[in-house]
């Protein structure tokens, strides 16, 4: 856990870390994950897992997509884990090892896991399942996000709508014993905002991309419309000399005043 002590502090930290322009489009949500990490980093019944991990690297992967330049992508994720004392590569793992857990499964094993209170299911997900029983356990958002973003992983989610997905990412919440409510709120959040997101990428870059073009017309106008230089004229800086070498070449002395 890191030793920042306050929000300033990780924010200083992240800056130091990551000294680069910030494009308004994904300032909030580098400091939304920052101030989120920096409060979970300082929550005793806190404990980072494979649910935790899918959560916060598919929430940071969907928001961030598009950035520019892409090759700070990475970097950015891993200032902001390493701002509040997490290590970016760690979560990585995480997540890595329970997508090929529950992509090897159907939404229906996930979901029977779960109600047979983990018996069957692969280690990062039975852990995760004995945590949740913990009485210090803290519920973090993106353990929501977390859960329907595994579930999608599954064998066959790819032919379920996305309703049906978001319901049976609610209906396993509650199984695992998280807050209905919250798991409701806040899948529906994270879904209305990451659609809102994409929509806004798909808006700059479309703008980026009309304004190259109108830029490139612009330049074809101007050469296309630059007077041809007239024989014997010069056309650049410099080239007076060469216009004028016949004459200067001919052995004839200017005539005397």
């Amino acid at each position: 856990m890191g030793a920042c002590l306050t929000v300033a502090d990780s924010k200083r930290s992240f800056h130091r870390a990551f000294p680069h322009v910030i494009a308004p489009l994904y300032r909030r949500m580098v400091d939304e994950l920052l101030v989120e990490l920096h409060l979970l980093s300082r929550q005793k019944g806190f404990q980072i897992d494979p649910l935790f991990a899918v959560g916060l690297t598919q929430v940071f992967d969907g928001f961030a997509r598009g950035y520019r330049p892409e090759a700070q992508r990475e970097p950015l994720f891993q200032a902001l884990c390493a701002a509040c004392g997490y290590e970016a590569d760690h979560f990585r793992r995480l997540r890595n090892e329970a997508v090929a857990a529950v992509g090897q499964h159907s939404v229906e094993d996930v979901r029977r896991w779960i109600t047979e209170q983990g018996t069957g299911a692969p280690e990062p997900i039975a852990g995760v399942l004995q945590a949740v029983k913990r009485p210090d356990f803290h519920y973090s958002r993106l353990l929501a996000v977390g859960l329907l973003s595994l579930l999608q992983q599954a064998k066959g989610a790819d032919a379920l709508e996305p309703q049906a997905l978001r319901q049976a990412a609610h209906d396993t919440g509650e199984a695992m014993g998280l807050l209905k409510d919250r798991v409701d709120k806040d899948l529906s959040l994270y879904v209305s905002n990451l659609e809102k997101m994409a929509q806004a990428v798909e808006l700059m870059e479309e703008t980026v991309a009309a304004e190259r073009r109108r830029r490139e017309r612009q330049s074809l106008g101007a050469t296309s419309e630059a007077p041809a230089a007239e024989p014997g004229v010069a056309v650049a800086s410099g080239s007076a000399d060469i216009a004028a070498g016949p004459e200067a070449g001919s052995g004839t002395a200017a005539p005397s005043a």
